[in-house]
């Protein structure tokens, strides 16, 4: 008996030697909350002065539709003869909250929630009134919006540094879901930078899972210490129901929207000039094991292009902020304005290079190709074009393919399928010739081609 206990104890000696794994354990002393009367463990005091920085948003939209919508077939139209079938107008309501980032009345909320409104209403906390918003400005491919009442000693908002939020911060919730008025909810941040979520063009949200439901858009994220991290935006839900997956718009990306919305009455974005990719891992061993944004393609007289970046960089850095995909890169060159100078740090031949930049606006640039100008789009004219109305070889130019009916250019008389071969002295064969042309403020002669003869405006 003692020689087979004394091969078994060998046995499992070895067999602990041979596969032994030296777990490490945490140390940490458990602490329990103290029970008694004297002590509770409470928020109160970071929430009580920036609830009232949140304010309700209720609107208004006049909308007309039929009685029957079955009355716009003709055969029903013909079936009911002598039946009216009047337009009515009814009046849609909807609800959401807005977070005070001035004293003098400036509320941040989504686009969303204002959009398309014909009346605007808020509430504040602790005041009966009601008062009108007038809507400052809006950013469709953020979705935010500045509103502004008449009033003055509001409290605004704190802001926090959005780049130093952290996954695991404690955080709260706070707007008007369901019309509920002052909720809070708590959670934690459950993960930064998000994009490809597919709810709005630039997307870098901040996720958590704090309840978010609807009439909490356009309130305030907060962390525990009572600073803005974040406005609250969307859900992920088929429901439309909280699920613990909610997304809010940076503090960082707000301050910077809302600051031209209210100094210009609208957003224009920074452009660079590149297309670009994400990289594989086996490739990002050409790049000193790096992700980033990958140059797969550099547009012909652009910022990107002048700084002297080409196809293969790859971009890991813009004013010191680490890119780690190609979203990162279009989300931070997206809160910048027109002609803001720029240091963008990429990697060539595995070598770290730096580049001065001064980017441009992408205002007048679409992805389509078209360009805008004072009310009209334009276009390169292409051979399908061409073919389609008519146009010898000779005629070279850009073609208009829009004009906004309230525009200076519908008054005077521009149309659809005009051709402009010229401005002022220079003669046009493309979109980026009529930009470089008519880069300058001031107004230009513009020579249009249609049906045989030219003809000058000033635009």
């Amino acid at each position: 008996m003692k020689k087979i206990a004394l091969v078994l104890l060998l046995g499992l000696s070895l067999l602990q030697a041979k596969g032994s794994i030296d777990f490490k354990y945490s140390d940490v002393e458990t602490r329990k909350f103290p029970t008694n009367q004297d002590y509770i463990l409470s928020y109160n005091n970071v929430l009580k002065d920036v609830r009232t920085s949140v304010v309700n948003i209720s609107t208004q939209k006049n909308v007309t539709q039929t009685v029957n919508p079955l009355m716009n077939d003709p055969f029903f139209r013909e079936f009911f003869r002598g039946y009216q079938n009047i337009p009515q107008e009814r009046i849609q309501r909807a609800l959401g909250s807005g977070v005070i980032i001035s004293e003098d009345g400036y509320i941040v909320t989504n686009n969303h929630v204002v959009d398309g409104a014909d009346k605007i209403v808020v509430n504040l906390v602790g005041d009966k009134k009601e008062y009108e918003a007038k809507l400052i400005g809006k950013d469709e491919k953020s979705d935010l919006a500045v509103i502004k009442i008449e009033k003055d000693d509001l409290n605004a908002v704190s802001f926090y540094n959005s780049d130093n939020v952290k996954v695991g911060d404690v955080v709260f919730a706070l707007g008007n879901p369901f019309g509920l008025h002052e909720t809070i909810t708590q959670g934690i941040v459950s993960a930064t930078g998000r994009s490809g979520v597919g709810i709005v063009e630039y997307e870098n949200f901040i996720q958590t899972d704090a309840s978010i439901n609807p009439g909490n858009s356009g309130g305030a994220l907060i962390n525990s210490k009572g600073d803005l991290i974040g406005i609250n935006s969307a859900i992920l839900s088929k429901s439309g129901g909280n699920v613990g997956i909610g997304f809010a718009i940076p503090s960082n990306m707000v301050t910077s929207i809302a600051k031209q919305l209210i100094e210009s009455g609208k957003f224009s974005r920074a452009y660079l000039g590149v297309n670009i990719s994400d990289i594989s891992e086996d490739m990002s061993k050409f790049y000193n094991n790096n992700f980033g944004a990958l140059v797969t393609g550099v547009e012909d007289e652009t910022p990107a292009q002048k700084a002297g970046i080409i196809r293969g960089d790859l971009i890991v850095a813009v004013n010191s902020k680490e890119i780690k995909s190609a979203s990162e890169l279009k989300n931070i060159i997206g809160t910048f304005a027109p002609n803001t100078e720029v240091t963008i740090k990429f990697l060539r031949d595995k070598k770290l290079k730096t580049a001065e930049v001064k980017l441009g606006s992408l205002e007048n640039i679409s992805p389509s190709g078209a360009v805008s100008y004072n009310g009209i789009e334009l276009r390169d004219i292409d051979a399908q074009t061409r073919s389609r109305l008519m146009l010898s070889q000779e005629v070279k130019g850009v073609i208009v393919t829009k004009v906004d009916p309230k525009s200076d250019a519908a008054r005077i008389g521009v149309k659809i399928g005009d051709v402009v071969i010229q401005v002022e002295n220079k003669e046009i064969t493309n979109t980026k010739e009529f930009l470089h042309a008519t880069k300058s403020k001031s107004k230009k002669r513009l020579f249009i081609y249609r049906r045989g003869g030219v003809f000058a405006v000033v635009l």
